[in-house]
């Protein structure tokens, strides 16, 4: 298959303000180019072996996304500009430039692999599946990960987010509901942690397929596992069966467009008590997301927590 690449030309330092304003418009997978060096501790806390350093930083970065051949991207890019035009009062954007090319699957969807290398978060070790897993992690859970073109490795801030709050609200047995499941990674974790039955839901069937052959590869059975395509903001015959159902934790890393009007029905899915765990949240939508919660006389704010640009908005059911 046949994608639309577009290239942005950005300044460093506009990086992660620029991925912000592409999430919000619904572009999930972006590429990053820069020459900013990474410390000896940022080396070591990823995990990746450096051959050489990078150039000399000047100031200048590249983001790339994708759009499918016959997609009409011109309202996007117009979008974006526009965005970009109101940002550069505020944020030095740069030169705002955007380069237009065409590229095959196998450009992107195998290569992106030399840069997913094993990682920790709490007590989880999470590796790529192509990977041998390092003799000193024995002693922790071991999750293998292979995405295919489905998000999550685990290792974005959002995604780290999740699963700290799931270590810290999760018990034996819980009932989890994972509304945009990505490659199944929370799902794994919250079996991993004990939970008695999972349920996983994605607009993308990409998703769905590469959660059942991660299950797989972790040895996970898929008894006590549903899997649904589709979403649950539209389609109201799966709001009724998570109503039903009552789940003792619903985690949804998504984006804060999509949890603003998820917070006013989840409630809805949840157990007297239940925990929402909320992320995929920039830091520019922090209160939108804290005032839909609000909204919600169902919900009680609990926590909100951070890293990076990120944030993790947890709500617990009254």
């Amino acid at each position: 298959m046949k994608w639309n690449k577009y290239r942005l030309k950005t300044t460093t330092q506009a990086t992660d303000f620029v991925c912000g304003l592409l999430i919000e418009l619904g572009i999930s997978g972006m590429e990053v180019e820069d020459h900013i060096q990474l410390s000896e501790e940022e080396k070591k806390a990823q995990f990746i072996d450096y051959l050489a350093d990078l150039p000399e930083d000047d100031g200048t970065a590249y983001i790339s996304f994708y759009t499918e051949e016959n997609d009409d991207a011109n309202e996007l890019l117009e979008t974006l500009r526009e965005k970009l035009k109101e940002a550069s009062d505020f944020v030095d954007v740069g030169e705002g430039s955007i380069e237009k090319s065409v590229t095959e699957d196998a450009d992107w969807v195998n290569n992106w692999k030399q840069y997913f290398k094993s990682f920790t978060v709490e007590n989880f070790f999470i590796k790529p599946t192509w990977e041998k897993a390092d003799a000193k992690y024995q002693g922790m859970k071991m999750i293998e990960i292979d995405p295919g073109t489905a998000f999550g490795t685990g290792k974005h801030d959002t995604t780290q987010l999740c699963i700290k709050e799931l270590i810290r609200y999760m018990k034996p047995d819980d009932r989890v509901l994972d509304l945009g499941c990505g490659s199944g990674i929370l799902s794994i974790v919250a079996k991993k942690l004990g939970a008695g039955a999972v349920t996983m839901t994605d607009i993308d069937k990409a998703a769905i397929e590469a959660a059942k052959e991660n299950f797989e590869v972790n040895g996970i059975s898929l008894d006590h596992v549903e899997l649904f395509e589709g979403n649950v903001l539209e389609d109201e015959t799966m709001q009724r069966y998570f109503s039903a159902q009552q789940y003792d934790v619903v985690v949804a890393n998504i984006l804060a467009d999509v949890i603003v009007p998820l917070a006013g029905m989840v409630d809805r899915f949840l157990k007297p008590g239940g925990v929402f765990i909320s992320s995929g949240i920039i830091y520019m939508k922090e209160d939108a997301v804290r005032e839909a919660v609000s909204r919600n006389p169902n919900l009680t704010l609990h926590t909100v927590e951070k890293q990076g640009d990120w944030r993790a908005v947890t709500a617990l059911k009254r």
